[in-house]
């Protein structure tokens, strides 16, 4: 009920969610908006402010130019027509006014889109309800997004990193959970090739074209929302700024695999990430 209560609320695919009200407003007016949907644009900012602006909420305005589902014509988009919307992405244009409960896009045409960290706040609200009722061995998955809350059974719970070029079930390392967020995105989920090129639906916000650099990025923290939307912002950025970034923030921690298929692992992982096998290598 929570996950279908906070999607109402979230998705661009409900005409009357406070996303699509907060869009349709956009360079007109200020939209009041529930408390939810501010908590998690304070954390996409944040995200934001991170990442240089590579994990940028305001990529909606690119959508319907790229198709990467398996039964949509996949074509690369004209050039003309990505660089006519790169102006309308740019995250300091999103104002948030915590007292009058508003959010504001600043020109017309620009469009928030949560699916870079909607799930994982879903995920931190479906926990405390969880904890809320005196349960605290659990486990929640919603697609790359992982929380794992106390134990399984006399055990700790254990996520494995998948191979970015391996079969679905194939994994490349695995590592122990305790009440910790477990997030992946990678360039596998959604993508086509072309000319032996990957295009995949991780669209760097400066370009408007499918980030370079990383196959897959798996982020370790204590909240969904923060692991989703590093995870992200980590992959736009690259392996050596995106493990830099990790590096400099407390609690968080993280597995890049590089496009040049070379894994990254951050320092607090040591002794807690076991690599079985080098992930595959493949375009």
């Amino acid at each position: 009920d929570e996950f279908d209560r906070l999607d109402r609320l979230l998705s661009v695919w409900h005409p009357g969610s406070d996303v699509s009200r907060i869009n349709t407003a956009a360079g007109r007016e200020r939209v009041r908006v529930e408390r939810e949907t501010l908590d998690v644009l304070r954390v996409a900012q944040q995200m934001s402010e991170w990442t240089g602006g590579k994990f940028d909420v305001t990529f909606g305005a690119l959508s319907g130019l790229w198709k990467f589902d398996h039964d949509q014509d996949n074509r690369i988009p004209p050039a003309s027509d990505v660089h006519a919307r790169l102006p309308l992405i740019d995250y300091k244009g999103l104002e948030l006014d915590a007292g009058s409960e508003t959010v504001f896009l600043r020109k017309a045409g620009m469009r928030v889109h949560l699916g870079g960290v909607g799930k994982g706040y879903a995920l931190d609200r479906v926990a405390a309800i969880l904890r809320a009722q005196g349960i605290s061995d659990f486990l929640i998955q919603a697609g790359g997004d992982l929380y794992a809350g106390g134990r399984r059974g006399n055990r700790p719970w254990r996520a494995g990193v998948r191979d970015p070029r391996g079969p679905v079930d194939q994994i490349f390392a695995a590592m122990d959970l305790h009440d910790e967020t477990f997030s992946t995105s990678g360039d596998y989920e959604r993508f086509f090739m072309k000319d032996g090129r990957r295009y995949h639906h991780i669209i760097d916000p400066d370009t408007g074209e499918p980030s370079q650099g990383a196959r897959s990025v798996t982020i370790v923290a204590k909240t969904a929302s923060l692991a989703d939307a590093l995870d992200t912002g980590i992959f736009i950025l690259g392996p050596e700024k995106g493990m830099a970034l990790i590096e400099r923030l407390n609690g968080v921690e993280g597995v890049i695999v590089t496009s040049s298929n070379n894994v990254l692992v951050s320092s607090g992982l040591a002794g807690r990430l076991v690599v079985r096998s080098p992930p595959t290598d493949a375009p």
